[in-house]
């Protein structure tokens, strides 16, 4: 989920809200397909496909029908309420006996190292495929849509086209993660979508933060490495004794808390460095000042 929303929110510099709808989207068709006789990895893979298709509806939006992005999340993200409605049936679905993805793994490993190696398999695959497919023309094409829409357009690039693919991506990988999560906590919910937004923007802030670098391979990384540590700051939060109820204040917290700090921090650079000119200015005119002295001194005695 967050390198979902880093390629919307960093490389596309989109503040993409369908995130809110797509993440129990991919959810509701995972778990639905599971319960009608589909395997996880089927399940899954669909799930991933209806995210781009969610992806592909707010970029048409976006870039087809001119409303401004934020809006256009919206809308998909409200619509996308009621379709997962009627995927489900109802607000809770729950998985019973259906076979999830950490049990193709051995039977004598424990959940919690299934699910760690399960996790380590998807995002291996997800860095390696992204990583690849930047590393191509398509891959550039977007980051260069990303970074100056406009030069992009004038050397031949279809800008509205990989707006819309960005969305589909990054959408797509939402809702797999919904997909994982489901299969994580054994049901799929109409409300385990709200917050994920706050959540996938703090695991890439803090990834930015702890692990820096211009490199795409870096930066992919670095989304890992931040939705890590801001787990672990919720646990460690958690731990002092906060409700769990309070968990979306928590992510709210500490979300305002990494946007803060790197502006704070700047500005104690900044006053440090200019600090430290006027002390270099202030040093040469009192030397300046001494020698004149000195030599008015030496004449007044002559």
């Amino acid at each position: 989920m967050a390198i979902g929303v880093f390629i919307t929110f960093r490389i596309l510099d989109i503040p993409d809200l369908t995130t809110e709808g797509s993440f129990p989207f991919g959810a509701a068709v995972a778990v639905s397909l599971m319960i009608k006789g589909q395997s996880a990895l089927m399940a899954s893979l669909v799930g991933f496909l209806a995210g781009c298709l969610a992806g592909l509806i707010t970029g048409i939006l976006d870039t087809k029908l001119h409303i401004p992005s934020l809006l256009a999340g919206i809308l998909t993200m409200t619509g996308l309420y009621s379709i997962n409605m009627h995927i489900m049936g109802k607000s809770n679905v729950p998985l019973l006996s259906q076979k999830v993805l950490t049990e193709y793994l051995p039977d004598n490993w424990n959940l919690d190292i299934q699910t760690i190696v399960l996790g380590l398999i998807v995002i291996g695959i997800v860095v390696l495929v992204l990583y690849a497919m930047f590393k191509t023309r398509l891959g550039l094409s977007l980051m260069a849509t990303g970074n100056n829409k406009a030069m992009s357009a004038a050397n031949g690039i279809n800008t509205d086209g990989m707006i819309i693919f960005g969305y589909a991506i990054s959408n797509g990988l939402i809702a797999l993660s919904g997909a994982l999560v489901a299969q994580s906590n054994g049901y799929a919910d109409i409300g385990m979508g709200i917050g994920t937004i706050v959540i996938g923007l703090a695991s890439v802030l803090v990834g930015e933060i702890f692990l820096r670098g211009r490199g795409i391979l870096t930066r992919l990384v670095a989304m890992v490495v931040g939705a890590i540590i801001y787990r672990l700051l919720l646990t460690a939060a958690m731990s002092l004794g906060f409700p769990a109820d309070d968990l979306k204040i928590l992510s709210a917290i500490i979300l305002v808390v990494v946007i803060c700090a790197p502006i704070i921090q700047n500005r104690i650079r900044t006053k440090r460095q200019l600090k430290k000119y006027l002390e270099q200015m202030e040093e040469p005119a009192d030397e300046g000042t001494t020698s004149k002295a000195s030599t008015e001194g030496l004449l007044s005695r002559d």
